[in-house]
């Protein structure tokens, strides 16, 4: 005999269980789209920025690789895509570099600078959400929808991947393209043949939009070795033998999508090697003998030019001249939702804990801690934008935290990500200059860092509107570290570097990383001024009498 049971409170939640998730999925997306758009157009541009809008400008007129070889074109190729749609014009004679370029094409060919930089950081901020896919896709790989939804929260509410992918440059692209074949080779464990080449395409796809991934390459090659031996069951040898023939495989693929990246821009690979390139020795000189482009490897060499000069840092309110071998991890502490700090090692430990979870230990934080020790030991202690993989690779691993058993477990996870969830949406729109509640907030982190961890130029336009609606008609002075064209925006501002400090009277407007790098000069005008308010979290403006 058959009792009908009655309907439990769940019963529909069950049944509709893959929608429900849908819905998650979505909502996260939508709330992270939402934010990205808001600041993208907000903002005015980056000092990056300018520059690769200008090269993608290039790219779709003259075909021409002249202009940023530092860094290969797939970036500036996707950012080029939604410029298309501008109307940009540039004159053909134009011969200056590549900061002459970008304000070239903002300010001074008649476009619309705002509607150039919209439609140049969509395709980015498109890319951004795939990549937020990838991440709960990944994560429910390893532990099932619910530790995906909480690693998609996490991507999505992270600050920095919010601030960095609103923009139109190429840190988060050529993160992005490094999980995604990550995930494909954990993929690749059961299906090889399937999901190989689909990594190698991902992994070119990365080295192709910036040069640093390239460090990344033989740990992800060892990855593919180590799918194909799980994914067969013949001897020892043989296994290692496939291993190896699928790596090459992948390599070879990688480097087709490099070389495919400079042909499409131009199809004849003209390129003359700039003057006054850094040499090669030791063990840079292997970059000249790699199967790449001409322009690829001179573009190396650029980077190595870089990061062999010496480049002022500022950290906890100290500034110094060379690099500092904790100022990333000790940045991305600052710049961490609390909620965040506390799950990614959590993940971590249960990712090294769990015995289910184990395999994927070596896919999801061996790429991310070789990335990290990398970046670590960079020149240019300039933001952790340089670390933007951190975010996306952690939140994978933070997922790791509900295969615990611990009946306390998922209330303090759930708890932890309302957290970060609620520390994120109280910075909107300043995504920027973020930091956590620890330090004090998005008004404090000019007392920590400086560059592109609070102040990258992009409040210029702010600053602009606050003169007009609270100053209007006061004498102003400027020092604005930035790309973007003061003038444009209805800044009539002197220079008070220029003029001795008893000239300079009225208000005092200072980019935040002036103030944290600041001269005598420009000491002395600040030490004589009274602030009295601030743009953005990174502008401030003093008065003096």
């Amino acid at each position: 005999m058959t009792v009908d049971r009655p309907p439990g409170r769940f019963d529909w939640l069950r049944r509709h269980r893959r929608w429900c998730f849908a819905l998650v999925v979505a909502a996260l997306l939508v709330q992270m789209a939402f934010a990205m758009i808001t600041t993208a157009v907000e903002q005015t541009p980056t000092i990056d920025e300018p520059v690769y809008v200008g090269t993608a400008v290039v790219y779709l007129e003259q075909h021409s690789l002249r202009y940023n070889p530092e860094h290969p074109p797939l970036g500036k190729l996707i950012i080029a895509s939604g410029v298309a749609f501008a109307g940009v014009r540039l004159d053909p004679a134009f011969a200056g570099d590549q900061t002459q370029l970008g304000r070239q094409v903002l300010y001074e060919s008649g476009n619309d600078p705002g509607r150039l930089m919209l439609l140049a950081r969509l395709p980015v901020i498109v890319l951004t959400l795939l990549f937020g896919l990838v991440v709960f896709a990944f994560a429910t790989d390893l532990t099932g929808p619910v530790g995906g939804s909480a690693a998609l929260a996490l991507y999505a509410f992270s600050p920095d991947l919010i601030a960095q992918g609103s923009l139109a440059t190429l840190d988060v692209p050529a993160a992005g393209f490094l999980l995604t074949s990550v995930w494909l080779l954990w993929r690749a464990r059961r299906r090889p043949v399937r999901y190989l080449p689909l990594a190698g395409l991902a992994l070119g796809a990365a080295v192709a939009t910036k040069m640093s991934t390239l460090t990344a390459v033989p740990v992800l090659l060892l990855l593919v070795v180590l799918s194909v031996w799980y994914a067969r069951h013949d001897r020892f040898l043989r296994r290692l033998g496939l291993g190896a023939a699928a790596a090459a495989g992948v390599a070879l693929i990688a480097i087709a999508v490099v070389w495919a990246s400079y042909l499409a821009v131009d199809p004849g690979l003209r390129w003359t090697t700039p003057p006054g390139l850094p040499a090669l020795h030791g063990l840079r000189s292997l970059a000249g003998r790699l199967p790449l482009p001409a322009p690829y490897r001179d573009g190396m060499r650029v980077q190595f030019g870089f990061e062999d000069q010496v480049w002022g840092g500022f950290l906890f309110g100290r500034q110094y001249l060379g690099s500092l071998w904790y100022y990333l991890p000790a940045a991305l502490l600052v710049k961490t939702p609390l909620g965040m700090v506390a799950l990614w090692p959590a993940g971590a430990v249960a990712m090294v804990a769990v015995p289910r979870l184990r395999p994927a230990a070596p896919y999801v934080l061996v790429p991310a801690g070789v990335l990290l020790a990398a970046a670590m030991t960079g020149s240019r202690d300039l933001g952790v934008r340089y670390a933007i993989f951190v975010p996306m690779f952690l939140a994978v691993a933070a997922a790791g935290v509900v295969a615990l058993r611990r009946r306390w477990i998922p209330v303090a996870a759930a708890a932890l990500v309302v957290f970060a969830a609620v520390s994120s949406l109280r910075t909107f729109p300043y995504y920027l200059p973020y930091s956590n509640e620890a330090f004090g907030g998005p008004a404090q982190t000019h007392l920590r860092l400086h560059d592109s961890n609070v102040d990258w130029g992009q409040d210029l336009g702010r600053l602009a509107d606050r003169l007009r609606q609270r100053y209007p008609g006061e004498p102003t002075w400027l020092v604005y570290k930035g790309s973007g064209l003061p003038s444009y925006y209805g800044i009539n501002a002197a220079d008070p570097l220029t003029v001795p400090p008893d000239q300079v009277h009225g208000l005092l407007a200072v980019s935040d990383s002036a103030i944290a790098k600041a001269d005598d000069h420009l000491a002395s005008l600040i030490t004589g001024s009274t602030p009295i308010d601030e743009v953005g979290h990174s502008i401030t403006i003093y008065h003096r009498p």
